[in-house]
């Protein structure tokens, strides 16, 4: 059984708002990259806090970075005693939230993945690696700016800041041990919390469409929206409209 390690977070909205929501990255990056789901989620009343991940940002250093072991962090990120009313998470975060709904259905009344990394193998996970290894090689803004033009001001400056926090060991050891069992397919088929995808625009890039996003769709508590013209960071490259699918899912 993995150990959990304590999540820092950091926080928009006042600590008196009556909704709460976690808010959880992908991999490379920190929970301050979260900042335009937690501005969003603060205007509109809520109180958003964001982790950052084992080995990411100035969370602690650990040996185990299983998907398994992130999951475990995130189950013992409570709301006090309360369930989380919603829990956002992306890319690896989506795969570590999967992991924790499944195993505890009271963890979160809520669950929305953007682009989630349920299933990593093959071309997708050599995709992957060799994006991380190019932000180990450049992790400026400079080079974000290149890579990323349409990206926000911020996007750009928290990007360089969670390259120079992370540990890239800890980052290359998250693929490595995942290398052959990236797959929560079995833990989303469990999940009975209601859950929205948002989703990159496969025309673009994704890591959740085709055959794996039709049998994850499988399961009634899932439905899915697609952001178009926008690659695995929906809510970077069209914060917009990534806004809009987010705001109309909870007002569901």
């Amino acid at each position: 059984m993995t150990s959990p390690v304590i999540l820092p977070l950091t926080s928009w909205g006042s600590s008196s708002a009556p909704l709460r929501a976690l808010l959880v990255h992908g991999l490379g990056s920190n929970g301050a990259l979260m900042w335009r789901t937690g501005t969003t989620l603060s205007d509109a009343g809520w109180r958003a806090d964001a982790v950052d991940l084992r080995g990411h940002g100035t969370a602690p250093r650990a040996l185990d970075y299983t998907i398994a072991a992130y999951g475990t962090d995130l189950q013992h990120t409570r709301n006090g005693e309360q369930p989380w009313d919603l829990v956002v998470a992306h890319s690896l975060g989506g795969a570590a939230a999967t992991w924790a709904a499944a195993a505890d259905a009271t963890w979160t009344k809520r669950l929305v993945l953007v682009d989630p990394a349920v299933h990593l193998a093959g071309r997708d996970h050599r995709l992957i690696r060799a994006s991380q290894q190019r932000s180990f090689a450049d992790g400026s803004v400079a080079a974000s700016m290149d890579q990323h033009p349409h990206w926000h001001q911020q996007d750009h400056e928290l990007k360089a800041l969670s390259v120079a926090q992370s540990s890239h060991w800890a980052i290359e050891q998250t693929l490595d041990q995942n290398e052959t069992t990236w797959d929560v397919r079995a833990e989303a088929a469990r999940i009975t919390t209601p859950t929205h995808v948002i989703g990159a625009d496969p025309e673009v890039y994704s890591i959740f469409t085709g055959e794996l996003a039709a049998s994850v769709l499988q399961n009634p508590a899932f439905t899915m929206s697609v952001v178009h013209g926008a690659g695995h960071s929906p809510h970077r490259d069209k914060p917009a409209e990534y806004v809009e699918q987010l705001l109309a899912t909870l007002a569901r």
